[in-house]
């Protein structure tokens, strides 16, 4: 069944519903399990440490305009897990960034939680609109390692993304998703646990592609970004643990992220017109979703239904943010 199939099922089976509809067959359950105690041993040579808050004010050189209103939900790729400082994490790489491209101030506000699932959105969407006169102008979403690692049934794991772009989307954020990365390309994880890592992870992000784009907003496929990279550089691109991004990792799925995040707010210079030399085009959702998942750093965002844009925007590198103001106490609701 092609990867298009298998995502439009998934939608669907979140759509209506339906939680039986796994990732992975229940005749290889017995191998992963084996695999995966071998992975344990292998990933995580090294203790990461807890992300470092990167909240405040960024962009302060750009005068007294009305800041943008920028905030980070999902897992610890999120939340910055593995660097030390707090210009290193995403958060603080793509306020910074936006800040430069729309010469304003950027408020940053991550509530991504390391080790969260997709249910945990409901929580911090939650968080995020406890002051309806500070709802986010753009929210960034990056979830879905840990609903393949768990196990995670992902029929629910898109509901609940669904959901949360929903709530986020109503309140009046624009909203853009990281999808879920290619798990496959972490590499002390052995055959043939890698192989079924990979075909889980696409498969999710194709699906999350399908039903974020149902809800509004746009993704970005992170899948193996950091493939090539990590197979050059290992020591680079990933931390201590050998699991989650270094410095240079996030500073490189940032850069994938920005140009989506700045066109979601009309801020990017690019025009949207496609442009067919880079692959560019009009497809059916399920079938960009699943042309999204083969490259990493392509945008699907929604045209007339059925129909979604393909996109591969020109990025722009990214440097260590500078410390960020602290936020201004918030009005009571």
């Amino acid at each position: 069944m092609s990867r298009a199939r298998v995502a439009r099922r998934i939608a669907a089976g979140a759509a209506y519903g339906g939680g039986g509809l796994g990732l992975v067959g229940v005749a290889a359950v017995g191998v992963v399990l084996a695999e995966v105690q071998l992975a344990k041993r292998s990933v995580g040579g090294g203790v990461a440490p807890l992300p470092p808050c990167a909240d405040g004010l960024y962009g302060r050189g750009f005068g007294p305009a009305e800041p943008v209103r920028l905030a980070l939900l999902g897992d610890s790729t999120a939340a910055g897990q593995g660097v030390r400082r707090s210009g290193q994490t995403p958060g603080a790489l793509l306020a910074s960034g936006l800040a430069a491209v729309t010469e304003r101030p950027v408020e940053l506000r991550n509530v991504a939680l390391p080790g969260a699932r997709s249910d945990d959105l409901e929580r911090q969407v939650t968080l995020l609109l406890t002051h309806p006169v500070r709802i986010p102008d753009v929210c960034v979403i990056m979830i879905g390692a840990n609903d393949v690692t768990h196990r995670m049934p992902a029929t629910e794991s898109v509901r609940c993304l669904a959901t949360a772009v929903r709530r986020l989307r109503t309140a009046g954020a624009e909203v853009v998703v990281g999808t879920c990365p290619d798990l496959g390309t972490i590499e002390p994880v052995y055959q043939p646990l890698r192989w079924l890592a990979r075909r889980a992870s696409r498969q999710l992000a194709a699906a999350q592609t399908i039903v974020v784009v149902e809800q509004g907003g746009r993704t970005v496929s992170l899948g193996d970004l950091l493939g090539p990279e990590f197979a050059a550089n290992p020591r680079e691109m990933f931390g201590v643990d050998n699991y989650h991004p270094s410095a240079e990792g996030y500073a490189t799925a940032a850069m994938a992220v920005l140009p989506t995040l700045c066109a979601a707010l009309g801020a990017w210079p690019e025009t949207d017109r496609l442009d067919a030399d880079r692959s560019e085009g009009m497809l059916p959702v399920a079938q960009a979703a699943a042309e999204a998942t083969k490259q990493a750093g392509t945008e699907v965002t929604g045209a007339r239904a059925p129909w979604a844009l393909l996109k591969h925007r020109r990025r722009r590198r990214l440097t260590t943010a500078p410390e960020p103001a602290p936020l201004p106490e918030a009005p009571r609701p």
